[in-house]
C-alpha cells in the first residue's frame, strides 16, 4: 500500500525477528527497486527515534523546498515546473506517482549545473512524499515505552504507529503487560491477572487529535485496510492497534484468525475507528465498526491455554476472575458507545 515511500522505526521484539532475521525478510520491493527503508531500535526508545525520522525527513524537505526557489531565481530551472512540483497533491498512489515524474524531470534539468543544482539534486527526492511508521508490539507502547509513544502522538507530526497487541511479552518469553487481560495468566501474573487490559485506544482519542484505529485482519480485513489508508491520509499523528495471535495464547496458531473473530465477537476487542478529519467536516469522528456483542467472553477465552490453564489448577478462583472479565467487556463496549454518542454532532 505504501512500502514504496515508507521509512520504518521498529521496536526490538518480534517484529525485529522477523522483520530483521536477515537474508529473508517480510518487507518487499516493487519492480522499479523501491521498497521500504527499515530500521531497528531500542525497546524503550523507539516512538522517540521514528520521530526523528520523520523530523529529518521534514527538514531535508523544507531544504529542497529553499533550494528549487534559489534555483528557479538563478534560472537554473523552469518556474513552472518548479510551481508544479510545490503545488502537487500527493494524497494518493497515482498523485505520488506523478510527483517522482516532476521530481525526475527535475533531476534531470539539474546535471552539470552547479553548486546549487548539485545539493538540490540529492535532496530533491524528499519533495516525494515520505510516509514514516512506528512500529512494535505491546510491551513496548503500553509499558516501558508508552511515554515516548504519548509524546509521539501529542506531538501533531505526521506520524503512523502500528501496535501488534498480543496482550503479553512475547519475545522474552510471556510476561504480563498492561494490555493483558483479566484472568489470563502469563509471568508475574502465575494466578490470572487480577486487573483489566488498558484501553490505549480511547485513551489517545480524547486527545482529539490524533487518529485512532483498533484492527483485526481475522475478523474484519476491509475495516483493517481502511484504518490504514485513513491514517495515512490523515495529515497528523495516527495510532493503529492490530490484535496480533501468539503462540503465548496458547493456541493452535492455524486457527489464529478464528480466535480474532471470537475476539471481535464477544466484544473484547471491538473494532472502531477515530478520524479527526471527520470532526473537522461536522460529522462523528468516531465509527464503531463492531455488532453487539453475540457471544461471551468465556466463549472466547476457554480455547485458550492461557485462561484455561487457570481453570484447571484454581477453578472457584478462574470462574471469579472470568465473571469479572465479562463485566470488563460489558463495561468498555459502553463506554466505546457512549463515547461516540458524545460525539455526536447535533
Amino acid at each position: 500500500m505504501i512500502g514504496d515511500r515508507m521509512l520504518a522505526s521498529n521496536a526490538t521484539g518480534c517484529s525485529s525477528i522477523y522483520s530483521g532475521n536477515l537474508p529473508t525478510t517480510p518487507y518487499a520491493k516493487r519492480a522499479d527497486g523501491r521498497g521500504p527503508a527499515w530500521s531497528n531500535s531500542l525497546f524503550e526508545d523507539n516512538a522517540e527515534h521514528g520521530l526523528g525520522m520523520r523530523q529529518a525527513v521534514d527538514k531535508l524537505a523544507s531544504q529542497a523546498l529553499e533550494l528549487l526557489a534559489a534555483a528557479v531565481a538563478d534560472g537554473l530551472v523552469d518556474k513552472k515546473l518548479a510551481d508544479a512540483i510545490t503545488g502537487a497533491p500527493q494524497g494518493n498512489q497515482a498523485e505520488i506517482e506523478a510527483q517522482r515524474g516532476r521530481v525526475a524531470e527535475l533531476k534531470a534539468a539539474l546535471e552539470g549545473k552547479g553548486t546549487v543544482a548539485k545539493r538540490l539534486y540529492h535532496v530533491a527526492d524528499y519533495l516525494v512524499k515520505k510516509s514514516v511508521w512506528i512500529i512494535g508490539g505491546d510491551g513496548w507502547a503500553y509499558d516501558i515505552g508508552y511515554g515516548g509513544v504519548d509524546h509521539v502522538l501529542a506531538s501533531g507530526k505526521n506520524i503512523n504507529i502500528l501496535v501488534m497487541d498480543t496482550e503479553v511479552y512475547s519475545n522474552t518469553g510471556g510476561q504480563m503487560s498492561k494490555s493483558t487481560p483479566r484472568a489470563a495468566v502469563a509471568q508475574f501474573a502465575a494466578g490470572g491477572k487480577n486487573a483489566p487490559k488498558k484501553n490505549m485506544g480511547l485513551i489517545f482519542s480524547t486527545f482529539g487529535t490524533v487518529y485512532v484505529a483498533r484492527i483485526a485482519i481475522g475478523a474484519n480485513p476491509q475495516q483493517a485496510i481502511k484504518a490504514i489508508q485513513e491514517a495515512e491520509a490523515y495529515d497528523g499523528p495516527s495510532l493503529i492497534i492490530a490484535y496480533a495471535h501468539c503462540i503465548n495464547h496458547g493456541i493452535n496458531m492455524a486457527m489464529g484468525l478464528e480466535q480474532q473473530k471470537k475476539a471481535v465477537e464477544c466484544g473484547h476487542w471491538s473494532l472502531f475507528r477515530y478520524n479527526p478529519a471527520l470532526e473537522a467536516e461536522g460529522k462523528n469522528p468516531m465509527i464503531i465498526d463492531s455488532k453487539e456483542p453475540t457471544i461471551t467472553f468465556a466463549d472466547y477465552a476457554m480455547n485458550e491455554n492461557r485462561y484455561r490453564m487457570l481453570k484447571l489448577s484454581n477453578p472457584e478462583h478462574a470462574d471469579q476472575l472470568m465473571a469479572e472479565s465479562q463485566k470488563d467487556v460489558d463495561k468498555a463496549w459502553k463506554l466505546l458507545k457512549g463515547w461516540a454518542k458524545a460525539l455526536d454532532v447535533e
